[in-house]
């Protein structure tokens, strides 16, 4: 398994004026020695000299790079691996290296809306947002074939996979669900998408859920569903907060001898308290002309 390994390149100001001067040097002496040539002499091996010096000076011009700011570029010399640089600006290096661009800094995509059952069966449709970064550049190159599209498609079969885990919404108590518990929902999916994408050299910073709804094909059932459970939830507090008036209501008129009842004024007291603070329209009251009892 290949890991990054940090190579220093030549600042590459400084070797290419001494490029530009290999290209200046080399033409001078070749008219210089044509001019000899003119007296009689013939340096033929000087001027070929200088003429191999001027192509090696061509050539050596590919070895210059330029590296951005959160940018590697790995070298690779006939294929083999030799090393990445990330130190920033114009740099030098061994003409024949192969140089791969890669970008260090912090990426994110939104997967596809996709429908996936949930851990009910329930259909629903479901996306996330993954923000990344690539930390090891070796292992982002040579490990996979295209990290950037490894990410994509290990990312989308990553939600698929844990939204199979949960149910959309949360039915019995202590239970986690995709709706209700975003920030625990988001962890597992960042640690199964990092699993996946270790091979590939990448870092996961963030993961979580963008867009979560049931499929259309039963939607409206599970609305009314959700409708029926907050009306049964609401009701459940409406008649929790009645009891405890009425108890506090028949506590105070007990303590402070506003009026005795017996177990059957009590009883009808309490019915008839409980149908003015559960009733959902406004009760209207019949007046009672006659004794308590009629």
């Amino acid at each position: 398994m290949l890991k990054e390994k940090l190579i220093s390149a030549p600042n590459g100001i400084l070797v290419l004026l001494l490029v530009i001067a290999m290209l200046i040097i080399p033409v001078v002496m070749i008219v210089l020695a044509a001019k000899e040539a003119q007296g009689g002499q013939k340096p033929v091996m000087v001027i070929v000299f200088w003429v191999m010096v001027w192509i090696a000076d061509i050539v050596a011009m590919a070895g210059f790079f330029t590296v951005q700011p959160n940018q590697g570029i790995v070298l690779t010399l006939f294929g083999k691996y030799m090393g990445t640089v990330t130190e920033q600006g114009l740099r030098f290096a061994n003409p024949f290296y192969a140089k791969k661009h890669v970008s260090l800094r912090v990426r994110n995509f939104e997967t596809s809306k996709m429908k996936v059952n949930d851990k009910d069966g329930n259909p629903v449709e479901i996306a996330a947002v993954v923000v990344w970064k690539v930390v090891d550049t070796a292992e982002a190159i040579f490990h996979v074939d295209s990290y950037e599209n490894y990410v994509h498609v290990q990312s989308e079969a990553a939600v698929r996979n844990m939204a199979t885990a949960y149910p959309y919404d949360t039915h019995e108590e202590h239970e986690i669900s995709l709706r209700g518990h975003t920030a625990v929902v988001a962890k597992h999916l960042q640690s199964e998408i990092q699993e996946r994408l270790a091979v590939a050299g990448v870092d996961v910073i963030e993961a979580r859920i963008s867009y979560l709804a049931y499929a259309p094909e039963i939607a409206s059932a599970m609305l009314r569903r959700q409708q029926a459970s907050a009306v049964i939830a609401a009701r459940q507090k409406i008649v929790e907060g009645a009891v405890g008036m009425v108890e506090m209501a028949l506590k105070e008129l007990a303590q402070k001898n506003v009026v005795e009842f017996d177990e059957e004024r009590k009883a009808a007291m309490v019915s008839n308290l409980l149908v003015v603070l559960c009733s959902e329209s406004q009760v209207h009251p019949v007046v009672n002309t006659g004794t308590l009892y009629q």
